[in-house]
């Protein structure tokens, strides 16, 4: 494995898919019941943005801190910097949250996650990250051999975040095979999947396979930033299984926001579609 997310951390795609994981965290915790999160490509956990390898790459400065202090952020976007903040007690925007933080910071006393990360290196980190919670497991391992390990969990509410780096081929047909395994296994369970705006073609494949399973409700969000180019990424998206009530509105209105907020150039754009047995309803789309 060659990727590294410290070059990355904070970017436009961390904005979407961490404000988005904020918000179903958010959800899960309005309910007295305990849930459990499986983070299975869980990453260091915590990034500095003063690093090298953050300022060898400033893609942080197009995505998080483009936010700041607006007074015109939506509401929705409030869980998600809260927890960018908490990351930073002492003011400024060093310290950036990785999903594993992110979950960690949402749990209560009876829920509970478990993190898997197959590179050494990033997996120790994360250990030296989590220390002695009681609440977290990690392990070592195949993010996707993880889906077929630790489902279903004992908790019946929860999420699995799927978050690959799509650097092999085939990506996305290992992607839609875990998603429909952990389906069959975890029926109740909400699974959000995130996917860089490449590889079309096996977007639609693994789309394809989905729908096959005839999944009662699903959401599926796009963020781009600038038209496609071959040199850089300038989108990414959201599959999202069984989303909490509310969900497809909140982000609806939050990346109307976030279009304009970090545009890096005409001819992006937004969408959210989402679906329930089949019928269509929520469809809203938007440019930048």
């Amino acid at each position: 494995m060659n990727y590294r997310h410290a070059f990355h951390a904070g970017n436009h795609c961390d904005v979407l898919k961490h404000a988005a994981l904020a918000l179903i965290l958010e959800s899960l915790r309005t309910k007295d019941k305990p849930f459990t999160v499986l983070d299975t490509h869980a990453g260091r956990g915590l990034y500095d943005l003063d690093s090298p390898e953050a300022a060898r790459s400033g893609e942080h400065r197009g995505g998080i801190l483009r936010l700041g202090d607006d007074p015109a952020i939506p509401a929705s976007l409030a869980p998600y910097l809260e927890a960018v903040r908490r990351q930073n007690p002492f003011g400024g925007q060093r310290w950036y949250p990785g999903s594993p933080m992110i979950v960690r910071d949402a749990l209560r006393a009876g829920d509970s996650a478990k993190f898997c990360e197959l590179h050494p290196e990033e997996r120790a980190a994360l250990d030296r990250l989590i220390g002695t919670d009681r609440r977290i497991r990690l392990y070592e391992g195949d993010g996707y051999q993880a889906v077929r390990a630790f489902l279903p969990p004992k908790e019946r509410r929860g999420l699995v975040l799927i978050d690959p780096p799509f650097e092999e081929p085939g990506e996305f047909d290992r992607l839609a095979g875990a998603v429909a395994d952990g389906v069959r296994r975890w029926a109740s369970g909400a699974f959000m999947i995130w996917r860089p705006v490449k590889d079309e073609a096996g977007y639609q494949r693994c789309l394809a396979a989905l729908s096959a399973l005839g999944i009662g409700k699903t959401l599926v969000v796009e963020l781009r930033i600038a038209p496609a180019a071959r040199d850089r990424l300038t989108g990414s998206g959201l599959f999202i299984i069984n989303p909490p009530f509310g969900l497809g509105p909140a982000l609806a209105g939050m990346l109307a926001y976030l279009s304009d907020r970090l545009a890096m150039a005409p001819g992006g754009g937004w969408a959210v579609r989402e679906t329930e047995r089949g019928a269509v309803i929520l469809d809203q789309k938007g440019g930048a």
